[in-house]
Order: structure tokens, then C-alpha cells, then sequence
């Protein structure tokens, strides 16, 4: 392939990630200091394998080591000192103290297991002051990690629970002893120590390591490369690789930032040495990055708190969010293409293109995501289809190393357990924070409340209820990552949907949907920005032609509320076949209406019929069907009679 596009360094992967990417953002350590941090992240690592291969641990011991290994390791990589214009005494004795009492809380538990079961409803001045003190380290952890929306939120929810007595109206109930919200909060399952750590104890962590070791394997260039080997060479080549590379990056990322400094940092070069505007360039990158989390078969973390939430089934949740991606990317992937016949941009010339017979000698390299869908698809658990996927991913890692296809040696399995560590910080920080809101709402009644009086405030109508459901989620999505997002809304505002008779799962898909777009969304819009850093446009023009393109997240949760057989809920293969068809064809419109192109530049009537059109045949329905297809097969006629010779 040509070499004159200029790619990013690794050093400046890693300032955008810092930048943009809280969870990344470590503190860098060298010396001593750097191989301890190895050793426990490792350790933490082997910790979660062996809890996952032999299944006796349990979880009042299993989630408490969970959250000590992930606050003392948060500890240490995010020392005061970061936040800090000078070091004095004091922050060091907390950059000191903090990790050890991290680890305190967390092996509270383990030293104190069986007396803890014993008192359990009478704990003692020990106990609530250590519970106290978890408190307060999962509070400063999430501020530290992921940001001051979740933290603000958190304190909001603790300080309801003790004056719940002051506040007003509906909201009003007589407050708790801190007697009672301590122990409830880190001495009950319910907690802190509840449902969402649960699943990042159990299941979160495990694709988080999945995907640390296939990055080791060199696939994340080789999603690039067979990206290149699919798309480049059509109309707008460059485009649609990063349509396509990052549709598969979401399979090993969970974060849309991580995903467009990784694939952005080799496509959106290539888009603007061909000629496209570094606007969208950019919008192009983080709007397929940000779709990445909804992408079966790995999807972002907050699928596996659905499943948890809900329920059901990891891989029931997957096969109903499949047709929504496919749709989402298909909608990117045509937006593209007009624009690109629109603005004459050609593809990759073949000597732009990597070799075909190399890209096919390592196809190998994809047979860990096969065998974690098989897995899946056969009803095996999630935790066995990570493991075993961790163990083909070794494998397939080694059969590279030996064929001289990929530069993985043995040593970088021991920095794939660190890695995998590393990444879950994030989530355990979120989860743990988020504990803290389910905690309130399962000790209240707080979260019924709420429903209650968001049905009242829309009126007990559906679509006011969505919308404002839509506008809390992107507004808590603009500082707080994904998975807490989900947590709070799922927990606030999916009762509500679900009270006016919306099934359990489109009220969680459709949470789920917009606390992710939050990512693409201005005035702070990560995904976008980080994107705009490597292509060096405008941030907030980057994130509104990202929102543009990626119109079909704001549509698609909407019209699977309304019509759930879009989810594959109570529908047949017959019915199914017929929804994804006139679906597609329905974001063929909505997308020409929108770029103002099919087979040659539309005038305005024709743009205003087209979207429209392409909405009615999105909701499945036969009136809605005939009359969008009618319209669309009649603009057809006319474009492609009068498009130019």
C-alpha cells in the first residue's frame, strides 16, 4: 500500500485518548513503580480467570476483591497529584494512603466473611466505618475516572436518602439513619457491591481481557486491512472502510473514543488525501466508531447490564439489537456513498491497497470472534464464550507468531492480562458509582417515584415520555461514559416507558441507544472531537455532521418502541424478512432526502418527499409500507430518467 499517508504515531493515539478518553487517561509510571502496577493488574487479571474457570468463589467475596483491585489500581493511575499544578506533602500521603485503603475495603470482606454473615442487619463500629470509607473511595473513583456527572448524581441520590424528609411533594419520604444507608450500601447485594458490579465482576471484565488479547494479535489493523480489502476501491473507497473497519472495532472496543483514535487514526488520512472536507472526515469516523457499541456480537458493556437488568440472555439481546446496527450502518454507509457521487470522490487505486493473497493468508486471525458467536448462538454461557474465546484468541496469536504474520510474542500475553486490567477501570468505577444510585432507588422507592412523575410531567403520553427520556440520556451521556449512562437512565426512566406498556427490552434498547449518540451529540460531543483532532476540523461543525449521519440512531429507537418487531419481538421469519427489507429501503430514502443526492442532485420537493417516505417504510405497518414505497419507487423513476449521461 502507498506510503505517503501519514498515519498517527502512538504517541499521538495516546494525547488524543488522554484528551478525550478519561478512562485512558493513566498516570505514567517508570521503574519500579511501572513493574508493580504490572503485577497487580496482572494479578488481577489471573484473579478474574480464576473465579470465571472454576465458579466457587462467591459473589460477597468475589465482587468486594472486584472493587478492591479496581480502586487501588485507579488509585495509583490516577494519583492526586494529576489533578494537582504542584505536589505538596499532603498529596503524597494520599497517593499513599488512598491505594491501601482501597485495597482495605475490598479485603475487608475476605478477612471478615463469615462474621459479616453471622451480624448481618447488626454491624458493628468497625464495619460502618470501613463500609464509610468505600463509600467515600467509589464517590472520588468515579469522579477521578469518569467524570462529574455520575459523581454530582451519586452524592444527589445519598443525600436524598438520608433528607429524603425536605424534599418536595411526590419526592418526599422520612430519610435514613447513616447507619442504614451505610450497610445497605456495601453490606447488602444491593449496593454498591449490586447488580451492575456483579456483571462487570462476572462478565464485563472477561470481554474486556477478550479484547486486550486480540489486540495483541494485530487484528484491530486487520479489521483496517480487510476493510481496505472490501470497500476501497469503490466510490468514496476511504469512507467506507472506516464505515466498515469501525463496525468491527466495536466487536473488541467498548468505548467510541478508543475506537476513533484507533481505526481514525488510519482512515480519516486516507479521507482527506482524497479529497474529502476535514469536517467530515471526522464525522464519518465517529459516527461509524460510535455505532460500534451497538454492534453485534461484542457489543458496548451496558449490553451485558441489560441482559442482567432484564433478564434475559446475552445472545437474546444481540440478536435483537442486530437489525437496529445493520440499519444504522447501512444509513452511514449510503450517506457516504452519496456524498461521494455528490463531490466526485473517487477510491483506492490497487497500489493503495494492501495485498490480497497476505490480507487472505491471515483470515485465521478472525476465527476468536467465530468462536465466540458459535458459542453464543448454542446457548453457552457468556462467561464460558469469553474464556474460550480468550483461550482461541492465544492460540490463533501464537499460530501468527510462528508463521511470522504478526510481531506478537510470548511476552505480550503476560501485557494482554495487564492491558485487559487496565481497561476495566472505567467500568468497575461507573458500575460501583451506579451501585450507589440502584441502592437509593431499591432502599426508597425513588425510581418508581420517578416514573410516576415523569408520566405526569409528559402527560402520560408515549412520545413526550421517549423524548424527554431521550434529552436526560444525552444529556447525562455529555460527561458520563456509556455504561453509566445506561445505569442511570434504565434505572430512572425505563420504568416509566415500561409503565405505558412499551415491553421491557425496546424501553431498555431505546436507554441504551441514546446514552451512546450522547458521544456524537454537541455542544460535547467526545467521539467527535476526538475525531476533529485527527482531521483537524471544526469540533462542534465535526459533531453536527456526525449527528447528521448518524440520523438513523435518533429515528431507529423510536420505531422499535412503537413497533418492537424491529427488535425481532413476537414476529416470524416471513414478517422479519419483510420488516428488514422495506427498513433498508426506508434509510435509502431518509439518507437521499438528507445528503440531497441519488442519481443526481435533488430539488427541494423531492428531498422533503423522500424522508418522509423513508420513515413510513421504516415503521413497519402495510399502509405505511405501500405509501412510503409508492413515493420512493415514483422519485426513483424521475432520478434515474433525468440523472445526467
Amino acid at each position: 500500500m502507498s506510503q505517503d499517508i501519514k498515519h498517527l504515531t502512538e504517541e499521538e493515539m495516546h494525547q488524543l485518548l488522554s484528551k478525550y478518553d478519561r478512562e485512558s487517561n493513566f498516570y505514567k509510571y517508570t521503574g519500579v513503580m511501572k513493574w508493580l502496577i504490572t503485577i497487580l493488574a496482572v494479578g488481577f487479571s489471573l484473579f478474574q480467570l480464576y473465579a470465571a474457570l472454576f465458579g466457587n468463589i462467591p459473589l460477597q467475596l468475589l465482587v468486594p476483591v472486584h472493587l478492591g483491585f479496581g480502586l487501588t489500581l485507579i488509585y495509583i493511575l490516577f494519583p492526586t497529584k494529576k489533578y494537582v499544578k504542584k505536589s505538596n506533602l499532603f498529596t503524597i500521603f494520599l497517593d499513599f494512603l488512598l491505594p491501601i485503603l482501597s485495597a482495605g475495603v475490598g479485603f475487608y470482606w475476605v478477612f471478615e466473611y463469615k462474621d459479616l454473615i453471622i451480624r448481618a442487619g447488626n454491624y458493628n463500629q468497625l464495619d460502618f466505618v470501613m463500609g464509610l470509607i468505600a463509600i467515600l473511595l467509589v464517590v472520588e473513583a468515579s469522579r477521578r475516572v469518569v467524570g462529574i456527572p455520575i459523581t454530582v448524581i451519586a452524592l444527589f441520590f445519598l443525600i436524598y436518602a438520608k433528607f429524603g424528609n425536605y424534599f418536595p411533594s411526590f419526592l418526599s419520604f422520612r430519610g435514613l439513619s447513616y447507619e442504614r444507608i451505610v450497610s445497605h450500601m456495601y453490606y447488602t447485594l444491593d449496593g454498591i457491591l449490586g447488580t451492575p458490579l456483579q456483571v462487570s465482576a462476572k462478565f464485563i471484565f472477561l470481554f474486556l481481557l477478550f479484547g486486550a488479547f486480540l489486540e495483541k494479535t494485530g487484528v484491530g489493523q486487520y479489521f483496517n486491512d480487510l476493510a481496505l480489502l472490501i470497500a476501497g476501491k469503490r466510490v468514496g473507497g476511504p469512507a467506507k472502510v472506516a464505515v466498515f473497519s469501525s463496525a468491527l472495532q466495536g466487536t473488541i472496543s467498548g468505548s467510541s473514543v478508543a475506537n476513533v483514535v484507533t481505526s481514525g487514526s488510519f482512515t480519516i488520512p486516507m479521507m482527506r488525501k482524497l479529497g474529502y472536507r476535514k469536517e467530515f472526515a471526522g464525522a464519518v469516523e465517529a459516527a461509524a466508531s460510535t455505532g460500534g457499541q451497538i454492534m453485534p456480537p461484542i457489543m458496548g458493556a451496558a449490553a451485558f447490564l441489560m441482559a442482567e437488568f432484564i433478564g434475559m440472555s446475552y445472545w437474546d439481546i444481540a440478536k435483537a439489537a442486530a437489525v437496529p446496527a445493520i440499519l444504522y450502518f447501512t444509513g452511514i454507509w449510503i450517506m457516504v456513498h452519496f456524498e461521494a457521487k455528490r463531490t466526485g470522490l473517487r477510491g483506492l487505486t490497487d497500489e493503495e491497497l494492501p495485498d490480497k493473497k497476505e490480507i487472505l493468508k491471515k483470515i485465521y486471525l478472525l476465527i476468536p470472534l467465530f468462536v465466540i458467536i458459535g458459542l453464543l448462538m448454542s446457548g453457552k454461557s457468556a462467561t464460558f464464550s469469553a474464556i474460550s474465546g480468550i483461550l482461541s484468541t492465544i492460540i490463533v496469536g501464537i499460530i501468527g507468531m510462528l508463521l511470522g504474520h504478526n510481531e506478537m510474542k510470548l511476552k505480550d500475553i503476560f501485557f494482554a492480562l495487564e492491558d485487559g486490567a487496565k481497561a476495566s477501570l472505567g467500568v468497575i468505577a461507573a458500575t460501583a458509582a451506579a451501585g450507589i444510585i440502584v441502592g437509593t432507588v431499591t432502599l426508597t422507592g425513588l425510581g418508581l417515584k420517578f416514573a410516576n412523575g415523569l408520566i405526569e410531567f409528559s402527560g402520560g403520553l408515549l412520545i413526550p415520555t421517549l423524548f424527554l427520556t431521550m434529552i436526560s440520556s444525552i444529556i447525562l451521556g455529555m460527561g458520563s461514559p456509556t455504561t453509566a449512562n445506561y445505569i442511570i437512565t434504565s434505572t430512572i426512566a425505563a420504568p416509566a416507558i415500561i409503565q405505558l406498556g412499551v415491553p421491557a427490552l425496546a424501553a431498555h434498547m431505546f436507554t441504551f441507544y441514546f446514552g451512546i449518540v450522547a458521544d456524537i451529540t454537541p455542544p460535547v460531543a467526545l467521539a467527535a472531537f476526538a475525531a476533529s483532532g485527527i482531521a483537524g476540523g471544526k469540533p462542534i461543525r465535526t459533531g453536527a455532521e456526525a449527528t447528521r449521519l448518524a440520523i438513523a440512531a435518533f429515528i431507529i429507537p423510536y420505531i422499535f418502541v412503537l413497533s418492537p418487531q424491529l427488535l425481532l419481538v413476537n414476529t416470524t421469519i416471513l414478517k422479519t424478512l419483510w420488516i428488514v427489507t422495506t427498513a433498508f429501503v426506508g434509510m435509502l430514502g431518509i439518507s437521499a432526502g438528507l445528503m440531497g443526492y441519488w442519481f443526481r442532485p435533488m430539488y427541494w420537493i423531492e428531498r422533503v418527499l423522500a424522508i418522509p417516505a423513508g420513515l413510513m417504510l421504516i415503521v413497519p405497518g402495510l399502509w405505511t409500507d405501500s405509501v412510503g414505497l409508492g413515493i420512493l419507487v415514483l422519485l426513483f423513476i424521475i432520478q434515474f430518467t433525468t440523472r445526467k449521461k
